[in-house]
C-alpha cells in the first residue's frame, strides 16, 4: 500500500497528532460521539489537500472528535504523496487500492474500516464524501447537529439546476430501477454527501453475506440507502444551499455508464426485495 496505512495497521487509528491550540491551552473537552468520515478518491492530487484542511477547521471550530478515512484507488496522479504530509496535522488514516477497483468497492472498504475502528456503533457516525468538493465540506456542522439531535439519516436535499446529462440520468433511473428509489423523502438518493449513525450500517453490512456494494456511481448511493434504510428510525434532510464551492466534475461523468448500472441494480433481486418491504411499510 506504499506509505498508506492498511487497516489493519494498529497505528492507522490514533487520535490527533497535531492538538489545536485552542485546546493546547483548556478549552472545552472533546464531545464523547466521534465523527468518521470517508472519502473514496481517484486522482484527486490537486483538491484532496485543500478539502482535508477545509474539514479540520470546520471540525477543530466546532470542537468535535473525528477521524478522516481516505480510499486511494490506485491514484497515478501524485495523490498518494499529496496524502502523506496530512497525518501530521489531523486523524487520518489511508488506504490505498494498488489495483483500481472503483468507487463502490471502495466506498464499502471505508465503512468496514470504519466499524472496526469503532467500538460505539450507536453513539458515533459516519459520513460519506466526494474528494473533489463537489459536496461541500461546510454542510458538516448543520448535519452534525442533526445527528447529535438523534438522526439516524441526514441528507441534503436537492435544489439547484443540474446540467442536461444528468436531468437525463435520473429520469431514466426512474424508469430502470425504480425500487432503488424506495425510501420515501429522500429527494436525492444518488447523493454521495451523507451521514448515517454506524449502528444501521452495521446491521446492513450484518444482513449480506458479500460485499456491501456491487454498482458503481449513482447506483452504488442508491443501494446503500436503500439498504439502511430498514435501519433507520429517524431520518432528516437539511436544505439545499448554494455554495460556491459546489463543482459538476462533468468530463468524468458517463450518463451511459450511470445507466448501465442504474440498470443491473434495478434487475438485484435483493435490492428488489428490500425495495419492496421498504414500500410496504410505508
Amino acid at each position: 500500500m506504499g506509505s498508506g496505512a492498511g487497516e489493519g495497521d494498529p497505528t492507522a487509528a490514533r487520535a490527533v497528532l497535531l492538538v489545536p491550540p485552542a485546546l493546547e491551552a483548556g478549552g472545552a473537552t472533546w464531545r464523547g460521539r466521534v465523527i468518521h468520515i470517508g472519502i473514496p478518491v481517484r486522482n484527486e492530487r490537486e483538491t484532496i489537500g485543500p478539502l482535508l484542511w477545509r474539514i479540520r477547521e470546520l471540525l477543530y471550530g466546532e470542537r468535535r472528535q473525528f477521524h478522516v478515512f481516505v480510499c486511494d484507488d490506485a491514484s497515478d496522479d501524485g495523490t498518494e504523496e499529496a496524502l502523506a504530509r496530512y497525518p501530521r496535522v489531523l486523524p487520518l488514516t489511508v488506504l490505498r487500492n494498488e489495483e483500481r477497483r472503483g468507487y463502490a468497492a471502495s466506498l464499502d472498504r471505508l465503512i468496514r474500516a470504519t466499524l472496526r475502528r469503532s467500538g460505539y456503533p450507536r453513539r458515533d457516525a459516519f459520513v460519506s464524501m466526494q474528494g473533489d468538493f463537489s459536496d461541500p465540506p461546510e454542510r458538516l456542522p448543520e448535519m452534525l447537529r442533526r445527528f447529535e439531535g438523534g438522526a439516524d439519516l441526514v441528507t441534503v436535499a436537492r435544489g439547484e439546476p443540474e446540467p442536461v446529462a444528468r436531468r437525463l440520468t435520473r429520469a431514466g433511473g426512474r424508469l430502470c430501477a425504480r425500487h432503488l428509489l424506495a425510501a420515501p423523502a429522500v429527494t436525492d438518493p444518488y447523493a454521495s454527501l451523507r451521514l448515517y449513525r454506524l449502528f444501521a450500517l452495521e446491521r446492513a453490512v450484518a444482513a449480506g453475506d458479500g460485499p456491501l456494494l456491487q454498482y458503481e456511481g449513482w447506483a452504488a448511493n442508491a443501494a446503500l440507502l436503500l439498504q439502511v434504510w430498514p435501519f433507520v428510525r429517524r431520518f432528516e434532510e437539511i436544505p439545499h444551499d448554494p455554495h460556491p464551492l459546489r463543482r459538476y466534475r462533468d468530463a468524468r461523468f458517463r450518463a451511459g455508464e450511470q445507466l448501465r448500472q442504474l440498470f443491473a441494480a434495478g434487475r438485484d433481486r435483493a435490492l428488489r426485495e428490500i425495495g419492496r418491504q421498504v414500500t410496504d411499510v410505508a
